[in-house]
């Protein structure tokens, strides 16, 4: 009998440094610049088309993932620990997923052998469908979009 992934059978606190990373299925969606409406009682997110000008826009992939602190200070870094705080993560987000005890998305990479055009053809993926900051031309509340909340 096959030992079950490391997904299903370890707790996101119990998983080593490599196995946390491997979860991340390259969508960028983090990287997304989120609006929160404060002006309401339910501090509502809308994602945006707009991504941190480290995200390569066309593969969807931190341009300095190793130091992206040093260039974005602010930039979140999610951990086993803070997943829970950070409820603006989308809910096709393996992490989130897991944490919600659902399970990993049938175009997940970690199930397709490394390969992302499941998770592409799934419309999952931000490649091709940003914006980066360094080039916006308008305000960011125009760039409020839905596609980021799909899951499947």
């Amino acid at each position: 009998m096959t030992e079950a992934p490391f997904w299903e059978r370890k707790k996101l606190t119990e998983m080593t440094t490599e196995e946390w990373e491997s979860l991340c299925d390259g969508c960028g969606k983090c990287c997304l610049h989120k609006l929160i409406d404060e002006d309401d009682s339910t501090d509502e997110v809308h994602f945006t088309h707009v991504s941190c000008h480290l995200l390569d826009t066309q593969t969807a992939r931190c341009r300095h993932y190793a130091d992206r602190k040093n260039y974005v200070p602010d930039c979140v870094v999610i951990t086993p620990e803070n997943l829970e705080v950070l409820d603006y993560m989308p809910p096709s987000c393996a992490y989130r997923r897991l944490a919600d005890g659902r399970g990993l998305a049938s175009w997940h990479p970690l199930l397709n052998n490394g390969d992302q055009s499941a998770m592409i053809a799934a419309g999952i993926s931000a490649a091709g469908r940003v914006t980066s900051e360094d080039q916006l031309l308008t305000e960011l509340e125009d760039c409020i979009v839905s596609w980021p909340l799909h899951d499947c």
